[in-house]
């Protein structure tokens, strides 16, 4: 009984900031009180109709989708030269170096970025190139853990041997045994680098140039102005979140 009212009451913590945010979007006006007053639909419009979050959601998703495929063409073959290597000192190796920016906070990555990169010699910051490469650095070890276990679950040495034993080369084990072997741990990696990308804020913030600020920059900066705007970005961002899981899960279960 207590761990079932435990549950309900960290369900009800997490519904709540949604349910919040939900309200005030549809509030005419929010100004020193529990709840708005009025209702109103004309902050999604606004939103809509506002270049910033339009521009700022377009470069989301390029950068996103950037993330994701840099992220597929380098981390699934380093993936599987990791787990194929057999020199504990290359393994180990690997792993201290891909967890680096899982243990760093962004903001250390993004002043090293500030610090190299405006520089007469490289002055790409602000770039939107530049803001890939940060996405990929940060959300690269994500994805290259989740087929590197992934590998490690399913024994890909067993079946790679069978398919060698058939007179399969090194790409043809890799195309045609290892990647379909591995392709709902792909996919979900690469559900996890984007729902990462889009909201990352710490370092976009302090490298993203003006032209190339993500959502969640221009969504703070929205919530110094017209909450009810704000709060109505937030759900779209929310609505969008809830829309692309029930995809990936739906995906998925076609796959098996």
């Amino acid at each position: 009984m207590l761990a079932r009212w435990i549950t309900r009451g960290y369900l009800a913590y997490l519904a709540l900031p949604i349910a919040l945010l939900l309200v005030g979007s549809l509030g005419s006006l929010w100004l020193n009180t529990l709840l708005p007053i009025g209702v109103t639909t004309k902050w999604y419009a606004d939103v809509a109709a506002d270049p910033s979050f339009r521009r700022a959601f377009a470069s989301s998703l390029i950068v996103a989708t950037s993330t994701a495929i840099g992220c597929l063409v380098i981390g699934l073959p380093l993936a599987w030269s990791v787990y194929r290597s057999r020199a504990p000192r290359v393994r180990a190796l690997v792993r201290v170096v891909t967890q680096l920016p899982v243990a760093l906070p962004a903001l250390v990555l993004a002043f090293g970025f500030v610090i190299v990169f405006s520089s007469d010699t490289l002055p790409w910051l602000g770039s939107r190139g530049l803001l890939i490469a940060g996405h990929l650095i940060v959300c690269l070890p994500y994805f290259l853990h989740t087929v590197l276990a992934d590998m490690r679950r399913l024994g890909l040495d067993v079946l790679e041997d069978a398919a060698e034993s058939l007179g399969g080369n090194r790409w043809q084990r890799f195309a045609f045994v290892v990647v379909p072997a591995v392709r709902h741990s792909i996919f979900a990696g690469l559900i996890v680098v984007v729902a990462l990308s889009i909201g990352e804020f710490q370092f976009s913030n302090l490298v993203a140039g003006f032209l190339n600020r993500t959502y969640p920059i221009v969504l703070l900066q929205a919530f110094y102005g017209a909450t009810g705007m704000a709060c109505a970005a937030t759900v779209v961002l929310l609505v969008l979140a809830v829309l692309a899981t029930l995809v990936s899960v739906g995906t998925v279960q076609r796959l098996k």
